[in-house]
């Protein structure tokens, strides 16, 4: 244990704590320090929780790519690309590509006794990955969806069912515009709930047969195909390769085939998420900075009190560098004890959300019902020592009003 280390640590446990004047300091110091940790803490665990929660019903609807006809517009009335089960194999071997999945839209109409609703049925077939919807269902059942025969079982959200007086169980009738109006009745088997509205007041899930045949296209024939990633974070070079194997090809009715991320498919709500990014860095400068000054003020009310003590370190030869790291360390005691408190205050508050979701929020705008959570670990890593090393930097400055006290002076100092 160096000199510097034991005075400090002398001075931090000293059980004289009546007679010292910077006791109401350090103890602010140390709740400015504990305050803005959890702060910090809070507001990243929400963010990524937020983004993630968002991201993954954005994903959940549309996959990581999607490989749809190059003359396709971003409406829901889509032209066909031919989707082979050879094509869908060189996809699937892709490296980074975990599953492949076929579609097809068709806009249509829901028309109840009392009232009607605009939707986009989207048929699926049997590769399809039921994991999102199966994890978002609320009443009913998955239906076994085919391409090789109509099941005239549907999948609709809560909110569509709420607007329409929809029960489980219910036949709809359904209608498509095309050269004249098609209809089909379709019995509800399930009912989902995302609380993302874009799309719960949207899409009824169906089976693909169905709707190629209300499309009138050929058995192999589809609106996309959704390719799942196995890492989100290397998303735009698996789309390149992607892109590589299919966007210079072309079909037997010479549709060319177009790759695009989901990110470029919904490009303001990843844009928004983005913004979030910004939103958490201003809070982190701004509580680290609340932090750091309360650290300074207290430190030189520590200064301050110990002049006496100052003056007779240099009367006995110590140095100005020396008295300086004695401060610091000082410091640091501070400044760990406020990490501490800041980690354990912060991250009790983030599990009771996790576990009981009592802050609420409105769907409607947020597009999830609770404040969402999620903890990794190395960022809290990053975040505790980052706090740790700037604060302790900006307090060497201060230290530096040591070498201005003079002993002669402050040996008389009281």
């Amino acid at each position: 244990m160096n000199f510097e280390f034991f005075i400090a640590k002398r001075i931090y446990l000293n059980s004289d704590r009546k007679k010292q004047v910077a006791k109401p300091a350090i103890r602010i110091a140390t709740i400015g320090m504990a305050m803005g940790l959890v702060i910090m803490i809070i507001s990243i665990c929400v963010v990524m929780g937020f983004k993630r929660e968002v991201r993954s019903k954005v994903i959940g609807f549309g996959s990581h790519i999607q490989i749809s006809n190059f003359r396709s517009s971003q409406s829901y009335e889509t032209l066909p690309i031919v989707a082979t089960d050879s094509l869908l194999s060189v996809i699937e071997h892709i490296e980074g590509v975990g599953h492949t999945q076929r579609y097809v839209t068709k806009p249509g109409m829901i028309k109840t006794e009392n009232n009607f609703q605009g939707m986009v049925l989207k048929g699926v077939g049997q590769e399809y990955d039921m994991t999102f919807l199966r994890n978002h269902l609320v009443e009913g059942e998955i239906p076994v969806f085919t391409d090789s025969m109509a099941s005239n079982r549907i999948l609709i959200s809560r909110t569509l069912a709420n607007k329409l007086h929809i029960k489980l169980g219910d036949a709809l009738y359904t209608y498509y515009i095309q050269e004249n109006i098609r209809a089909r009745k379709l019995t509800v088997a399930g009912i989902y709930e995302t609380n993302f509205s874009d799309y719960d007041n949207l899409f009824v899930i169906g089976d693909i047969y169905t709707v190629i045949r209300l499309n009138k296209w050929e058995q192999d024939q589809v609106s996309g195909i959704e390719v799942q990633i196995t890492d989100y974070d290397n998303l735009e070079n698996i789309a390149y390769r992607v892109a590589q194997h299919t966007d210079t090809l072309t079909d037997r009715y010479g549709n060319t085939y177009y790759t695009q991320t989901i990110e470029e498919l919904n490009p303001q709500i990843f844009a928004w998420l983005e913004v979030l990014d910004l939103n958490v860095w201003v809070i982190l400068i701004l509580m680290l900075g609340v932090a750091s000054f309360s650290m300074i003020s207290g430190l030189l009310i520590i200064i301050l009190e110990r002049t006496n003590m100052i003056g007779i370190l240099k009367a006995l030869g110590d140095t100005n560098r020396s008295i300086r790291k004695i401060f610091l360390y000082f410091s640091a005691f501070i400044i760990g004890k406020g990490i501490v408190w800041g980690n354990l205050i912060g991250l009790t508050l983030c599990y009771i959300q996790n576990q009981w979701h009592i802050v609420k929020l409105d769907p409607v705008n947020y597009y999830i019902d609770s404040v969402p959570i999620y903890f990794n670990v190395w960022i809290w890593l990053i975040l505790n020592i980052s706090t740790l090393i700037v604060s302790m930097l900006i307090l060497v400055g201060p230290s530096y009003l040591i070498s201005r006290i003079h002993p002669a002076k402050s040996i008389r100092f009281e």
